[in-house]
Parts: structure tokens; C-alpha cells; sequence
């Protein structure tokens, strides 16, 4: 029962953390500009060069809507939370409560699978608007994990950079 909780409170912790500690910078011309703006319009820090083509900009607006806050995420969550603590502090049998926990526990997990399957597939988006982009117009855009081959491919200096880089 403890593990369980234990395991719980991990999940929980890291699905808040996700949101909010990852900054993504691009380097244009040897300037750093932010991909994320701001917490609800992800990827608008492109917008200026993504719409110069119409298909990498309906990529855009895709991801941008598919990173909105889902309220049935919410409502499952708090539900699976809610089942939890009520085991927690209710006079139940010991079969009710670990009943309860492990639906609440079940609930949240699931919930947090679901929430980070879509925000990966939802990436994708992001990507293909790039790629886009790329194949019509300059200067190129380039994606890497903060790694120096991506920042200097093949010698050559690229026009844009996209890192990510997580502050706790």
C-alpha cells in the first residue's frame, strides 16, 4: 500500500513538472529567440518564418491547437485523485480502500499515458511544419537536443537552432 502511494505522488509530480520546465530556444542568425512564447501558444516563437508558407502554417496552428489543456485530462485526474484520497480518509474495510486506491492509482496512471502519448504524437505537428517550411523557403530551419552536431551540420553554420533545455 505504501509503494502505491509512493508511486502515485511520482506520477503526479512529474506529470505537473512537464509542463512547465521545458524552454525551447532558436537560433536565428546567432540569435537566440524563444520557440514557446508563452505556456499557451507553443511554437508561436516560429510563426514569423512558418507562415511565410501556407501548409507549414496550418502544421502550426495544428499543434498549437492540439497542445491546449484537455479537460477531460482534468477530469480524470481529479477523479483518480479523489478516489485516492477518499480510501484515505474514509472508515472503509480494508478491501474497499485498497479498492479504492487502486482505481484512483489506475486512473491517474492511465490518465497520465494517454495525456503524454498525445503531447508526443502532437510533437509531430511541430516537425512536419518544419519540414515544410524547409522544402520552399529560407533560412532553414534546424531541430537538435542541444548537441553540437545539430548546431553544425555538416561544418556549416544553420540559420535556426531549436533546443530544449529543462530548468527545475
Amino acid at each position: 500500500m505504501k509503494f502505491l502511494t509512493i508511486l502515485i505522488l511520482t506520477v503526479m509530480s512529474l506529470s505537473t513538472q512537464g509542463a512547465e520546465t521545458c524552454s525551447r530556444v532558436a537560433i536565428i542568425n546567432y540569435q537566440e529567440v524563444l520557440v514557446d512564447t508563452n505556456s499557451t501558444q507553443k511554437g508561436e516563437g516560429l510563426r514569423f518564418h512558418l507562415e511565410k508558407d501556407a501548409t507549414a502554417l496550418s502544421y502550426l496552428d495544428k499543434y498549437q491547437e492540439g497542445s491546449k489543456i484537455k479537460w477531460h485530462n482534468a477530469i480524470l485526474g481529479t477523479t483518480g485523485t479523489t478516489l485516492i484520497l477518499t480510501a484515505l480518509i474514509s472508515n472503509a474495510s480494508d478491501n474497499n480502500k485498497q479498492s479504492l486506491i487502486i482505481g484512483g492509482a489506475s486512473l491517474i496512471l492511465i490518465n497520465f499515458l494517454v495525456a503524454r502519448t498525445l503531447e508526443i504524437t502532437n510533437e509531430a505537428n511541430l516537425l512536419k511544419a518544419v519540414e515544410e517550411y524547409n522544402k520552399r523557403n529560407l533560412p532553414r530551419i534546424y531541430f537538435g537536443p542541444g548537441n553540437n552536431a545539430a548546431r553544425n551540420p555538416s561544418g556549416r553554420s544553420p540559420h535556426v537552432v531549436i533546443e530544449k533545455g529543462w530548468s527545475f
